[in-house]
């Protein structure tokens, strides 16, 4: 992955501001189920945050951006070309309260809400193979079922095709005859049914009779709609491919890997299959070519993550994000004869070297109960035996959840600024195979708790690291268990970070919003229903423990979040305020469940190094 580690003489070592760490524009192609590639393969669509919040952008084939969406308060992300002309499909919701809309930008400019309404989500799900309907699910009928529509492309009228049952709905095929969905019995369990669209209010089919705990989902369907190729994990540890012959009903092995198959895809025609891998948080993707039976190479690109793959129309370009641990998702081009590729896009601003940025290594280390914790570690440059640096235990959201490689602005921040950081992929976390996802099912808050208490030990037996200075710090279910870990282990952090994690579990399961539907049940499996499991969520909420708290505590919270309510942050800082423990307390009002806007991550970041260099770094052990 570059090469971080010889690094050029010429590099001078640089300590940059927060601002420019997140001054690097985030792109994402429109979504796979779509047209990422304009009608005459002219330009691409892209959602990027340039102006500091999300809009849609075209980019032409020599890297001319031409902005779509000019909005500076709701962030909107392009989903689709129109496949016959320039007007595109849109989505965006209204200041992190997550209920979706979707939107068509003609060619003059407006947009036009296909979705109204006040409490109503939506989704774009895709076009149909011949361009002349396009499909979205709203959840109007029922705020815990998305029922599916089919749009006309030229006067926007609509139909319902599927009345839905709290299911989840999977995926549609090229020619629009089938729909799957998915219902999920347990975070452990799940089914695929087949609805056949062509019949008029068509009962779902069962296609994966089975007894016992197996996860079924899909992938997509081929080409041609004869078949689903859908992701198991009956056989073995990790999700692999198989395929499901719609005439025939027969199942057959697709394609294996030595972990998670996250995603298949293929070009319109079915000439180009992709597959793409979580292999030990890295994200592997290959492209293989039925033609030639070979798998696609391409030319002069940095080691680094391939995502979102879009074919045109005629299969002889791709288009492709790529990022590393040193610079986010660049949008590129790839001719498929050649191999030949052309970066479009620039991520990382002028002012910074990548070279004074750090590549990550995975490791593992030893939990309390000898079980390996798989980590990935960023080490400062400053680091050195003669200059220890402080350190933080970083903590992804959940339940589930896994840290990969890759760009995070808020990482390389810290870590430029001289805190070694270990992103923890506790039990629990998703990538590591069934048995290790599900070693934290009803003791969330418990052993995986132990999982990130012991990353403290690791950190002091590396060469570099002060064993004196080592915090945690974690967004979401990570925030839950950063205050835990202050709560329930007052004596192994020095500090805690907790962006929006939840502090009341018997409020927050309760106050789960219905759009959440089948999930919710899932969710509930997992953690434990509050009617009848209130005991132990209260046992494992850090609020009703923060007595037991006393190191400085940095909160920061969005006043729109719906999943962990301001009012949890607002009571957990007041009860550690009550110990006497200095809390810094960060609040967006125009935010949700994470932070969307530029200026609000760059004040996020700052504030963050600030109270550490303060209470972390700055700290004195007298």
């Amino acid at each position: 992955a570059h090469n971080q580690n010889t690094q050029k003489p010429e590099t001078k070592f640089e300590v940059y501001p927060a601002a420019l760490f997140h001054q690097t524009t985030n792109y994402g192609l429109a979504g796979g189920g779509g047209f990422a590639f304009s009608h005459d393969n002219s330009k691409l669509l892209v959602s990027s945050d340039a102006t500091g919040i999300f809009n849609a952008y075209t980019i032409s084939m020599d890297g001319e951006t031409t902005a779509l969406t000019t909005s500076e308060d709701t962030p909107f992300f392009a989903q689709a070309f129109f496949p016959h002309d320039d007007r595109i499909i849109v989505q965006g919701d209204q200041g992190g309260n997550e209920l979706d809309h979707v939107y068509i930008r003609k060619e003059d400019g407006s947009l036009r809400d296909l979705t109204p309404g006040d409490k109503l989500k939506a989704q774009f799900r895709g076009w149909n193979k011949n361009g002349e309907i396009f499909y979205i699910a709203t959840n109007e009928r029922d705020p815990s079922s998305s029922d599916l529509y089919a749009y006309n492309a030229s006067d926007f009228s609509r139909k319902l095709l599927f009345k839905n049952d709290k299911m989840n709905l999977g995926s549609i095929s090229p020619d629009g005859h089938y729909l799957t969905l998915i219902k999920t019995v347990t975070s452990a369990n799940a089914d695929i049914f087949l609805v056949d669209l062509s019949v008029e209010n068509a009962e779902p089919i069962l296609i994966t009779p089975h007894e016992g705990n197996i996860a079924y989902s899909t992938y997509t369907f081929t080409p041609d709609s004869r078949k689903l190729i859908y992701a198991t994990n009956e056989f073995g540890e990790f999700n692999q491919a198989w395929s499901y012959d719609i005439a025939s009903q027969e199942k057959k092995e697709f394609a294996t890997a030595d972990w998670d198959i996250t995603n298949i895809s293929y070009s319109p025609s079915g000439r180009y299959k992709t597959t793409s891998i979580n292999q030990d948080a890295v994200s592997v993707l290959e492209i293989y070519d039925t033609k030639t039976q070979k798998n696609v190479k391409l030319n002069n690109l940095p080691q680094g993550a391939l995502s979102q793959v879009r074919f045109n129309s005629d299969e002889t370009m791709m288009a492709f994000g790529l990022n590393t641990d040193t610079s986010p998702r660049n949008i590129y081009t790839a001719n498929l004869a050649t191999g030949d590729t052309k970066r479009l896009t620039s991520a990382l601003p002028e002012g910074i070297d990548e070279n004074n940025l750090v590549t990550a290594s995975i490791i593992r280390y030893a939990s309390f109960d000898g079980l390996k914790i798989p980590g990935i570690l960023y080490i400062p440059k400053q680091a050195s035996a003669d200059n220890p640096v402080p350190a933080l235990v970083w903590v992804h959201g959940g339940p589930g959840g896994q840290s990969r490689k890759g760009y995070s602005a808020t990482i390389q921040h810290l870590v430029n600024h001289g805190y070694a950081v270990l992103a923890a992929n506790n039990r629990g976390s998703n990538g590591y195979g069934k048995t290790f996802y599900h070693l934290d099912d009803r003791k969330h808050g418990e052993e995986d708790l132990m999982d990130i208490v012991s990353a403290r030990a690791y950190l002091e037996s590396l060469e570099g690291i002060d064993k004196d200075k080592i915090g945690i710090l974690g967004g979401s279910y990570g925030g839950f268990m950063t205050v835990a870990a202050l709560a329930f282990h007052p004596e192994v952090f020095d500090v805690g970070v907790n962006l929006y994690g939840v502090t009341n579990w018997e409020r927050t399961l309760k106050s789960i919003p219905a759009f959440w539907g089948a999930f919710r049940d899932a969710l509930y499996d997992e953690m434990g229903d509050p009617a009848t499991d209130q005991e132990r969520h209260h046992k494992i909420s850090p609020l009703f423990h923060a007595d037991t708290i006393t190191k400085p505590l940095y909160v920061a919270q969005g006043s729109n979040d719906p999943r962990v309510l301001q009012v949890e942050s607002d009571e957990m800082v007041k009860a550690v305020r009550a110990n006497g423990v200095p809390v810094e307390y960060v609040l967006f009002p125009d935010e949700g469940h994470g932070f969307m806007k530029r200026k609000n991550r760059i004040t996020n970041s700052e504030r963050i190094v600030k109270f550490l260099d303060t209470y972390l770094k700055g700290k004195t052990n007298d």
